[in-house]
């Protein structure tokens, strides 16, 4: 499975992340001064020529940001990618190559390790879910339980490991969950306070609910204007009968607590979406390394 996207243009969300930014913003915090360390070894005439190596099995995520790091930062390295994004690795495979200035491979080798390697562990911890639940109707999700200013990196790596994602910020999507249920006096007045708002400001976004019992999904399937329903921290059985009930009238998210272990069990209900927190706010990222060839 492969992946392709363009991350040199801004992101569709309201336009809200620029690479470039970031990129000048990330070196700005690693090279400051400049990289002592470099130029005390070598000249500006110096070239060479680096291999990233996969230390570790998984799947591979951030190629197509590592030759824009590259480029911004030295337009002269010429990279070339031995995979794709979405491709999976073994110990030892090769993954890209990077030629040039000496002094600017290695200013610019622990900004493309930092990001290669989260991008990459996040997409490999969404293929074990997404293929722990092959061959059912369920579709993974991630969550906004992401790293700050990293977002947009590891939503694109959900996606390149085969999930899908579920809203970008609190601007994309209006997502009722409990403390607006409890603190607008119930389910009703939430949903009736939405409608309105969305009219009064011109808006047309879907709109999730966070429900917390069967009663509560009763009560939520008696009210217009919502997409979908969130099953908060419900188990397989009470999935399943939140599925029963609804007859796909409406979407069914289940949330809380879902892990690798227990994801099939969830799948096998019918419900349409289960997002996973997992996906980025823990995950392990995947050990790469770049070493220059002697």
């Amino acid at each position: 499975m492969s992946f392709t996207f363009a991350p040199w243009r801004l992101i569709k969300q309201n336009n809200l992340f620029d690479l470039a930014h970031f990129v000048d913003l990330a070196f700005k915090e690693d090279i400051g001064s400049g990289d002592h360390s470099s130029r005390s070894c070598f000249s500006s005439e110096d070239t060479a020529e680096a291999i990233m190596i996969a230390k570790e099995a998984g799947v591979i995520a951030g190629l197509e940001v590592a030759k824009v790091v590259f480029a911004h930062h030295d337009p002269n390295l010429k990279v070339a990618c031995f995979r794709n994004d979405g491709d999976e690795v073994s110990v030892g495979d090769q993954v890209l190559s990077v030629s040039g200035s000496t002094i600017s491979i290695l200013t610019t080798e622990r900004l493309v390790l930092n990001i290669m390697q989260r991008m990459s562990g996040v997409a490999t911890t969404t293929r074990k879910y997404v293929d722990e639940i092959k061959g059912t109707r369920s579709k993974v999700l991630d969550t906004r339980k992401t790293t700050p200013l990293m977002r947009w990196f590891e939503k694109q790596a959900v996606k390149i490991g085969g999930g899908e994602n579920h809203r970008f910020g609190l601007y994309d999507m209006i997502m009722i969950k409990d403390n607006h249920v409890d603190g607008a006096g119930g389910i009703k007045n939430a949903v009736v306070a939405t409608k309105q708002y969305q009219q009064a400001n011109g808006l047309d976004l879907k709109v999730e609910l966070e429900v917390r019992s069967i009663d509560e999904l009763e009560e939520a399937l008696t009210c217009d204007d919502i997409d979908r329903v969130m099953l908060d921290n419900f188990s397989p059985a009470d999935t399943k009968e939140a599925v029963d009930l609804v007859q796909g009238r409406i979407e069914l998210e289940s949330s809380g607590g879902i892990t690798l272990d227990t994801i099939r069990s969830y799948a096998e209900t019918g419900v349409d979406y289960i997002s996973v927190g997992a996906l980025t706010h823990s995950v392990k990222s995947l050990d790469l390394s770049l070493k220059i060839k002697k």
